[in-house]
């Protein structure tokens, strides 16, 4: 079934930053309303880096579609697909990307309730278009974040937010748990995140009982992790601690990571791993500080809106 989506081209809450160093993920605390500091695309197009270099020094990647020249501009595209590029201070598709983490474009998106979550590496065309098959799985606001580095830049997180409208029902955070299972394995969570403070957070997996020691690397790793704080969703990307082939990293069954978190509030980790030629997800919610754990709410049926002619992407509810 084709379903359009509605592109807007600024955050409707504080999205997210990456972290500058490998290992170490680190997001901020909430800035000024966007409204005073909000930073269009059509200025970078015309080349105001003084506006550009302005707005950096104040937001965190992630929040502007638009930063340092470079904007993020979701393209049309067949159904079925998600398509953007990305234009430089020159107003020009950008076509070349340094590799980071063993891709050139990390593209994750998040529904603002924390339901949904998917990470995938679109296709780079020679015009500068990347395409993916829609990672928007059903209705809802999304948020997407485009991670990158232009050859010869600095790394950058350009974020909009997407509508797939439709008929949804909003869903409560899960309760903190230390263990979830997903797709047969089991995963233990050790450690928890400390406002302010580098935490280690351990992720041992197991399936059947037997603990997994035989991961296979992915995206340069033995594990990928994204955490969103609810509410703004502020964004933490981190690797873990050690290198696979390094001679001293074991292939499980426990990953470690070294992550930072701003402030206190209830965080969602979405853990990425590689077993058996295939990639699974395990997902927790955290309580970072001394903010009680969030409580469920009745879940609420609303009718996403259905975008105005001009303004919509042609997509798929379907990842």
């Amino acid at each position: 079934m084709n379903t359009a989506t509605k592109l807007s081209g600024f955050a409707l809450g504080l999205a997210a930053v990456f972290g500058a160093a490998y290992g170490i993920g680190h997001v901020v605390d909430p800035v000024a309303p966007a409204a005073e500091t909000r930073h269009d695309a059509t200025d970078a197009g015309h080349g105001d880096q003084g506006h550009a270099e302005d707005t950096d020094a104040r937001l965190p990647g992630g929040l502007l579609v638009s930063e340092r020249g470079h904007t993020l501009q979701p393209t049309a595209a067949p159904d079925g697909q998600f398509a953007f590029r990305i234009t430089g201070p020159d107003g020009r598709p950008v076509t070349r990307y340094e590799v980071a983490h063993d891709k050139r474009m990390h593209l994750i998106v998040a529904r603002r309730d924390l339901s949904g979550f998917r990470h995938v590496h679109p296709e780079l065309a020679d015009d500068g278009t990347w395409r993916v098959a829609s990672p928007l799985a059903g209705p809802g606001v999304w948020r997407a974040f485009a991670d990158f580095t232009p050859t010869g830049g600095e790394p950058l997180t350009l974020g909009v937010d997407v509508t797939v409208p439709g008929t949804l029902a909003a869903r409560p955070l899960p309760a903190p748990a230390s263990s979830t299972t997903v797709d047969g394995y089991t995963v233990t969570l050790t450690g928890t995140p400390e406002p302010g403070r580098t935490s280690r957070l351990t992720l041992a997996v197991s399936r059947d009982g037997r603990p997994v020691t035989d991961l296979q690397p992915y995206l340069g790793a033995y594990g990928h992790l994204v955490a969103l704080r609810q509410g703004d969703l502020a964004y933490l990307h981190v690797h873990p601690e050690g290198t696979p082939g390094d001679g001293r990293t074991p292939a499980g069954p426990a990953v470690t990571f070294a992550a930072e978190v701003p402030s206190a509030g209830a965080y969602r980790l979405y853990l990425d791993f590689r077993h058996g030629d295939a990639v699974h997800t395990a997902e927790f919610t955290v309580v970072a500080g001394d903010q009680a754990a969030p409580a469920p709410t009745a879940p609420a049926t609303t009718t996403a809106p259905t975008p105005d002619a001009g303004h919509g992407t042609p997509g798929h509810g379907h990842s």
